[in-house]
């Protein structure tokens, strides 16, 4: 299993909007809106680091709203 916290940018006044939608994504596992340099930090889980693209390029970029992404994956140190 492999998870990822994924910042995103937002148009101005579209967050809330945005992580509302991001949430109902199947391998989403919460979307919150903050403040900061992003709008909406999300954690997600996949199978694999190809499905964790597939998850970030095919449907959290294309929510309507969104400017930019930033995916970082969890790395596991011990």
């Amino acid at each position: 299993m492999v998870q990822a916290y994924i910042l995103v940018q937002t148009e101005v006044g579209k967050a809330a909007a945005v992580a509302a939608e991001i949430a109902t994504i199947t391998g989403v596992v919460s979307a919150e809106d903050v403040t900061g340099p992003y709008d909406v930090i999300v954690r997600a889980e996949a199978e694999d680091v190809d499905q964790l693209g597939q998850l970030v390029v095919a449907q959290v970029q294309g929510v309507g709203g969104i400017t930019r992404t930033l995916t970082c994956p969890v790395v596991h140190l011990s």
